[in-house]
């Protein structure tokens, strides 16, 4: 199939306005974690209270995101989002204060945890709009609508944090922050304007489906979910240890500044893997495709343990970059299909919190690992990682293969 099929996507009535607005808000959610690093550093000179504070950040940000979305399925998005946005401006505006004003470190934690509270994740709200916009006949098309949310992600995750970078060194820390929490807070709003795509509420739903909520409840407890966050889990402590471990590699060999080329080269093939993947429709089962292309990924991370040169290790992170695009749209496709449309801003916020779980576990870990072995002791935490997602895909499709020939009903799937 050509690009024109993402072109008629976005033609989809309002599809293009969403998807737009979502993706402006992103760009700023991806400066935001490294905004807030450049801002404490800039005042205090210390990375380690940086660190702390974007910690703090990050932590309420896996913790309340879950809970908001619970409160948009329940009462909307065009409803909770706008004093949600409010409270995330007031939030950033109160932390500048108390950096500018040199506050103790266990303050300004506390309020950039409220800055991560108040953060919605705008990602898991457009993919519950094109999960609503792409119903019924229209469902096929789901695989190619997630692999352009992730196309938007990638380019967010590659933009952003180079965008905050050069405002924060050229004006500052304070108007790096003031573009991040703009563009969050603009494109959010924008983003909620858009009432014609808004799925329905949870309470709409129970209205039309006396047990709707009952249903949604239940939907976060079987299993195809549950499969799906420990597959987002062990991705992220796959992230995590390669991050740690390229720029341990890098450091190894005398060359500090190469960790980010490499990491680009990871991105850009992931970008265009995902771009691929998204223009074709494939007959394979999507449990049959995630645990595939979970084992290649499992594959492609063995010349890790082994490489011993930037060109190798550019060639190993290029291959496993390829493989990271898919696995999220199949995830994405598995968890729309196991999940009851009034819980899907619930679900898709669950899988963003359990890759930030994985990440964060992952860079104790794979610390501890390189102090002990070196750089290849944290690669060989993510071939672990990568290897726990692959057997656990497996299952999960073996699991999916008995339903379908067996007596019980499976849950719809979309074609692919």
């Amino acid at each position: 199939m050509s690009s024109a099929t993402y072109r008629t996507l976005l033609r989809t009535p309002g599809a293009a306005a969403f998807y737009l607005t979502a993706t402006t808000g992103r760009l700023g959610i991806a400066m935001t974690g490294l905004g807030i690093v450049w801002l404490v550093h800039g005042q205090t000179g210390s990375y380690a209270v940086g660190g702390l504070v974007t910690g703090g950040f990050a932590v309420a940000e896996a913790l309340a995101g879950p809970q908001l979305a619970r409160l948009i399925d329940h009462f909307g998005q065009t409803r909770v989002l706008p004093p949600v946005l409010l409270a995330h401006a007031t939030a950033v505006v109160s932390l500048l204060a108390l950096v500018e004003n040199g506050s103790p470190p266990w303050l300004m934690t506390a309020a950039a945890a409220l800055v991560g509270a108040t953060i919605p994740q705008l990602g898991a709200l457009s993919a519950a709009r094109w999960s609503a916009l792409l119903h019924g006949e229209r469902t096929a098309a789901l695989p190619t609508a997630f692999a352009l949310e992730s196309l938007g992600n990638g380019l967010c995750y590659l933009a952003g944090p180079a965008l905050i970078s050069t405002v924060g060194a050229n004006s500052g820390p304070a108007h790096g922050m003031a573009l991040a929490t703009t563009l969050v807070v603009g494109g959010g709003l924008a983003f909620a304007t858009q009432r014609r795509t808004a799925p329905a509420t949870a309470t709409a739903t129970a209205t039309a489906d006396a047990a709707g909520r009952r249903r949604a409840g239940r939907s976060l407890l079987r299993s195809g979910f549950a499969a799906q966050v420990g597959v987002n889990l062990t991705l992220g402590l796959y992230f995590g240890a390669v991050q740690v471990s390229v720029t341990a590699f890098a450091v190894e060999h005398g060359a500090a500044g190469t960790a980010a080329p490499l990491y680009a080269v990871s991105n850009c093939a992931g970008l265009l893997a995902g771009g691929i993947y998204g223009l074709r429709r494939w007959r394979a089962a999507p449990q049959a495709q995630l645990a595939l292309v979970a084992a290649g990924l499992a594959l492609s991370c063995l010349p890790l343990l082994v490489a011993d040169s930037f060109p190798g290790l550019g060639l190993t992170l290029a291959v496993t970059g390829l493989t990271v695009p898919p696995i999220l749209v199949l995830s994405s496709v598995l968890t729309a299909a196991s999940v009851h449309r009034a819980a899907l801003t619930q679900a898709f916020t669950w899988l963003n919190s359990a890759s930030a779980a994985g990440s964060a576990a992952a860079a104790a870990l794979s610390g501890r690992a390189v102090d002990a072995y070196g750089a290849h002791g944290g690669f060989a935490i993510a071939a672990a990682a990568a290897s726990a997602m692959a057997v656990l895909a497996a299952t999960h499709a073996r699991a999916a293969w008995r339903r379908r020939t067996g007596s019980e009903t499976p849950p719809h799937l979309p074609t692919t």
